[in-house]
């Protein structure tokens, strides 16, 4: 399967070449377990990676509105289903395989549910306790995010 270009929708910016990119990068927790998705090898950033929910910020959505369009996008959760949003502050990490600086916004999610359906971004999904984290090869950012959320498996 070859990767899905990006086609901008009206008002929204392309961030795909731009040397900066805002994302979020959502942290997403059910009863005590994080969720870990597998990037698709068909992903343009980070593909075969665990990581966690993200998406650029790249049009006049809030930061939450923009929290519960990707949860949505990426594992089919309803706006009903989201219980918590918390954010962290923003910090700055490199993808140097992209050439590009990740202006990230963390952000931790409680979900309702642990039934998910995943789109084309990730091949298989995972929910898994704290601790186990270190059990797995991320992409970059995301265990900066955990530690921000869960500070005591540091």
């Amino acid at each position: 399967m070859d990767k899905i270009p990006f086609v901008p929708k009206p008002g929204q910016i392309d961030y795909t070449t731009a040397r900066y990119a805002p994302v979020i990068n959502c942290l997403v927790t059910h009863r005590g377990k994080i969720l870990i998705v597998k990037r698709s090898k068909d992903s343009e950033y980070y593909p075969d990676r665990w990581a966690g929910i993200s998406g650029f910020l790249d049009d006049a959505k809030t930061l939450g509105e923009k929290v519960k369009e990707e949860l949505s996008e990426e594992l089919g959760i309803k706006s009903s289903q989201v219980v918590r949003i918390k954010t962290a502050p923003v910090f700055e990490y490199e993808g140097r395989n992209y050439k590009k600086v990740w202006i990230a916004h963390p952000v931790l999610v409680e979900i309702s549910t642990d039934k998910l359906t995943l789109d084309w971004e990730a091949e298989e999904y995972k929910w898994i306790p704290p601790g186990e984290v270190k059990n797995f090869t991320f992409g970059p950012g995301f265990m900066t995010i955990f530690k921000i959320f869960f500070s005591k498996y540091q």
